[in-house]
């Protein structure tokens, strides 16, 4: 209890205590995984994009700055106060301004979303596009371009009002936030067209949510008794099969939704995706004898697959939002297997991927201790759910956690 004339000290706020335990915590990591970490934090905290020696090194600054601060005030000085004085001498806050932080989220959300729909607009979709596709090649993924039209939109505004044309636009948005998973990305592009981008998503896939979003949003604008044929159509692009500039996707994406509104426009609710490849297929060296030529196989996407598919190890890839480890120290010891340990690729909610560096019997469902940065030791129980032998002889395994 303070003492007559006694200043007692206010107690830190919940977001300084969260930056000291914050401190704490990356101490005990390595220069690279913390690197990682406070390249992201400053690129969220203070819209600036540093390598990851960078980050290392002002944020050494940072904490020595608050330390000197602590000395020469005698008082406990917070580590954002530190923080907008260093970076403020290095020039990357030029123009500081102080706002309350709801006002300044209210600015947020109103620059980057859509005020009808409340989905992302289109110059967050250039910046999003950008980034995921930059994203999939860096990491080797696909990603799948989404553009949707709503048909019979005119003839809603004309017989019923603009009023009901923005119920229904409004009515697909809700229906996109509904089925998309969290790893992917919804966009109001313009007034009738959305665009989704869906990262690690093969054509199949692709084809197979946007059926079920059609569906969907066919079962629930019904009751606003609009008329028939209103419904989403939609064109996908994939990277990499379809080409690897966002242009070129956007592109083929675009050209695939027209046709399919041709294609469907006597029957709206059949989709017809399954057509000949659009580009010409590079001509075949002459056969010594003729030989029945096989029927071409049509990827649903809408381009010839004249490779193989790529094997699918799950049925159910992104129903979790993965996060990547590699390149982290995470491993894990495998109990069952002789405490044998194996790389941790990357983990989510329902499950991780194990590297395993030799062929190994592993058995439908062991005992591991799973090692991860910032988080301790962990005792799980995994299902295996695949195994997918790699080129150079080592087994990517993936597994489904046992509640």
């Amino acid at each position: 209890m303070p003492q007559p004339g006694e200043v007692s000290r206010p107690q830190p706020s919940a977001e300084d205590s969260f930056l000291d335990l914050l401190v704490e915590t990356l101490q005990g990591l390595d220069d690279f995984v913390r690197g990682q970490f406070l390249r992201q934090f400053f690129r969220t905290t203070a819209q600036i994009d540093l390598s990851e020696s960078k980050s290392n090194e002002y944020w050494e600054q940072i904490l020595q700055r608050r330390r000197e601060l602590n000395e020469s005030l005698g008082k406990r000085v917070s580590l954002k106060t530190a923080m907008v004085d260093v970076l403020s001498s290095m020039n990357f806050l030029r123009v500081p301004i102080l706002m309350e932080y709801d006002e300044f989220k209210k600015l947020q959300i109103n620059a980057a979303t859509d005020a009808l729909t409340g989905l992302y607009n289109r110059r967050l979709f250039d910046e999003y596009s950008d980034k995921e596709l930059n994203r999939a090649k860096r990491y080797s993924h696909s990603l799948a371009l989404v553009i949707l039209d709503l048909r019979k939109l005119k003839d809603v505004n004309d017989r019923h009002g603009h009023l009901q044309g923005d119920q229904v636009i409004q009515l697909a948005a809700s229906t996109l936030r509904k089925t998309l998973r969290a790893s992917d990305f919804a966009f109001r592009i313009g007034g009738d067209e959305f665009s989704l981008l869906l990262p690690q998503t093969d054509p199949e896939q692709a084809v197979t949510l946007c059926r079920r979003v059609r569906a969907q949003y066919e079962a629930e604008v019904q009751p606003l008794k609009v008329g028939t044929g209103v419904t989403l159509d939609f064109g996908i692009a994939v990277y990499p099969q379809d080409g690897d500039q966002k242009s070129e996707l956007m592109g083929l994406a675009d050209k695939r939704l027209y046709e399919l509104k041709h294609d469907g426009a006597a029957a709206p609710r059949v989709i017809q995706l399954e057509k000949p490849a659009q580009r010409e297929a590079p001509a075949a060296p002459p056969s010594p004898a003729p030989v029945p030529a096989p029927a071409p196989r049509v990827s649903p996407s809408g381009a010839a697959a004249n490779a193989a598919p790529r094997p699918q190890p799950h049925s159910d890839q992104r129903k979790w939002e993965r996060v990547s480890l590699v390149g982290t120290k995470a491993h894990a010891v495998l109990s069952d297997l002789g405490q044998k340990t194996a790389k941790v690729l990357d983990l989510s909610y329902g499950g991780v991927a194990l590297l395993l560096e030799k062929s190994e019997e592993v058995p439908d469902q062991f005992n591991a201790v799973l090692h991860v940065p910032i988080l301790p030791p962990v005792r799980v129980i995994l299902r295996k759910t695949y195994a997918q032998q790699l080129e150079d002889g080592r087994i990517r395994l993936g597994c489904s956690f046992v509640s």
